[in-house]
């Protein structure tokens, strides 16, 4: 989900994704990318050039997914305090 907000609006290179994403390693990255790119949800170009360089960008199917990712965030920030809720009742039954 972060990759593809990250996509949101505009292509990005590698190197560029990963600064947004901080905390990724570059293998986890890398293998996001690749299962994002199989499944339809973004596409790849290769930038010649020196040094050759790779450009992502997120599909029309991928696009697809933006309004539901909106939505389920607005969810989770509007619930969070019901969800801390009980996480607490679970936590002091389970202690």
């Amino acid at each position: 989900m972060m990759v593809l907000t990250v996509l949101d609006g505009a292509p990005a290179r590698f190197n560029e994704l990963k600064r947004q994403l901080q905390g990724i390693s570059q293998k986890s990255l890398s293998m996001t990318l690749r299962r994002l790119e199989r499944n339809g949800l973004v596409t790849r170009k290769v930038l010649m050039g020196t040094p050759v360089g790779v450009e992502y960008t997120l599909s029309p199917l991928g696009a697809t997914l933006l309004e539901p990712m909106r939505a389920l965030y607005r969810w989770t920030y509007e619930k969070m305090d019901e969800v801390e809720a009980a996480r607490a009742a679970f936590d002091a039954i389970a202690a």
